[in-house]
């Protein structure tokens, strides 16, 4: 199957900005993922979404920084175009103290010395008022990314500290743009923050190699963060349903954020090796885990909420068909809201080659429709050039 590169998803010339700003990603778990390094357990939907923008931008032209955690790397480092700059180790410093050094004044330091024109930050947390105000000061502009309809709730923040909480909703206050994933996320913005925001879908890039699904696969797939809302019992409980069908579960333990719940991730992992028909993987590097979906033939997703998942966007642009508990407004996903349910329909898609064709090709359509980085490099050109003309 062919696929996109990054120069190949290049809008018209014409529809970007003569000069584009200088892009700075304050994205703190990210360089794991941009490294690909497999000795580095960290993969998260945020931050693969700002890895595939921040490449998007370098290789269309435009200056990309990056500010990330300490894991190792050098201070200073280029790496596929992108400048990354070390802002500190997450465990560093005394409790409680660290929260001011090295935390605060270690990302403020960051960047400072990345000397963006916008700087781009996704997912609920604190920085988003460090950003905020940085950009304030120092005469620069900040965008807010949602990462999750929940960034959007009061009181339902993946968020651990009261404290923290406080800070991030100041921080949506001062942000310069807010950008949303779905209507969902836009309507409950202005609803609970009274702020208007900007709607800009995720996108996604098929890697090299990748291949077209075929009624010829076996599996269900079920791939994230072994955390209380993302259910993963819920996925063990339709495989206990459906003994003679494939199941692989894809995930390691859930970092940073909130509190999770201490012991689920070996609960899940007994509980999933005592099932014959399911294969436990626990953490895959990103690239392991685009092979898992080379060869599904369903991905299921049992979370009570999300934004848009990378996943749902991994599995659409191959043409593999999804079944979820919840609604995100793509016809291209079926949803359903129990475990019996669940399995029925599971069952019923992989009996049915016909109904599976045809869900494969609503996928692949969809995902060329709303979710191509066209688009969305259009969209964020557009952006860009209004914030710093």
């Amino acid at each position: 199957m062919p696929t996109a590169s990054l120069r190949a998803a290049a809008p018209a010339e014409e529809r970007l900005p003569d000069r584009k700003p200088h892009v700075c990603f304050v994205a703190p778990y990210a360089w794991p993922v941009l490294s690909a390094d497999p000795s580095l357990k960290v993969v998260g939907g945020a931050e693969v979404q700002q890895c595939i923008l921040a490449r998007l931008l370098a290789a269309h032209g435009y200056r990309v920084s990056m500010v990330s955690f300490d894991f190792g790397q050098p201070a200073r480092v280029v790496h596929e175009g992108i400048e990354v700059i070390k802002a500190f180790a997450e465990r560093d410093g005394i409790p409680v103290l660290r929260f001011l050094h090295p935390r605060l004044t270690g990302m403020w330091r960051a960047l400072r010395e990345a000397d963006a024109d916008i700087y781009y930050q996704r997912s609920a947390a604190v920085w988003t008022e460090v950003v905020a105000q940085f950009c304030r000061r120092h005469g620069r502009r900040s965008i807010y990314a949602g990462a999750s309809d929940r960034d959007f709730q009061p009181s339902r923040e993946q968020i651990r500290f009261a404290r923290d909480r406080w800070l991030f909703r100041r921080g949506l206050a001062h942000v310069d743009r807010v950008v949303v994933q779905n209507r969902f996320q836009l309507a409950a913005c202005r609803r609970n923050h009274g702020r208007d925001a900007v709607l800009v879908p995720s996108c996604y890039l098929l890697p090299e190699g990748a291949r077209r699904a075929s009624p010829a696969n076996e599996t269900v797939l079920w791939v994230g963060s072994l955390h209380p809302h993302k259910r993963p019992g819920w996925l063990l409980d339709i495989a206990e349903r459906l003994p003679h069908r494939r199941f692989v579960l894809v995930g390691g333990p859930s970092l940073g954020g909130e509190v999770v719940q201490p012991g689920l991730y070996e609960a899940v992992r007994r509980r999933a090796e005592a099932l014959p028909n399911v294969e436990f993987t626990g953490f895959l590097p990103l690239a392991e885990v685009e092979r898992r979906f080379d060869s599904a033939r369903v991905l299921v997703s049992t979370s009570l909420s999300e934004g848009m998942p990378n996943v749902f966007l991994q599995a659409w642009a191959r043409g593999v068909p999804t079944l979820a508990t919840i609604d995100v407004g793509a016809p291209a996903n079926t949803v359903f809201d129990d475990v019996d349910e669940g399995a029925e329909r599971i069952e019923r898609l992989l009996v049915d080659e016909a109904l599976w064709r045809r869900a494969s090709a609503d996928s692949l359509e969809f995902f060329r429709r709303n979710h191509s980085a066209e688009e969305v490099l259009a969209r964020y050109a557009r952006l860009f050039a209004e914030l710093a003309p």
